[in-house]
């Protein structure tokens, strides 16, 4: 299974059900280098090249149900860097079948 934000695919794809939480990355977890929060809440993991590389969410099975979709907004630019690719106002999660069709609608079906 892979996750779609924005234009970034998470190829790592790991989720808790105990602690109901979904871990996304793109690389090696241990390549961050950085590390912010979207202004919804999901932690947000940087390479040393300033690319989004890693997404925590918690609750994301109660978000589902009550949001029906996880949204991620933009950074602001206010410690010295501008917004990350993937992380633009509205990008939301979209789980998909690894080669399957991209989408940005959030369904229950890749969560636990």
């Amino acid at each position: 299974m892979s996750v779609q934000i924005g234009d970034l695919t998470f190829d790592r794809v790991r989720y808790d059900t105990g602690g109901d939480v979904l871990y996304l990355h793109r690389s090696d977890p241990t390549d961050a280098v950085d590390f912010d929060a979207s202004p919804e809440g999901p932690a947000l993991r940087f390479n040393a090249a300033g690319e989004l590389i890693g997404v925590t969410i918690i609750n994301v099975r109660w978000l589902l149900e009550h949001e029906g979709k996880i949204t991620i907004t933009s950074l602001r630019a206010d410690r010295g860097r501008s917004s990350r690719p993937g992380t633009g106002a509205g990008s939301a999660v979209a789980p998909r079948a690894a080669g399957g069709d991209a989408s940005h609608e959030t369904s229950r079906q890749g969560v636990g």
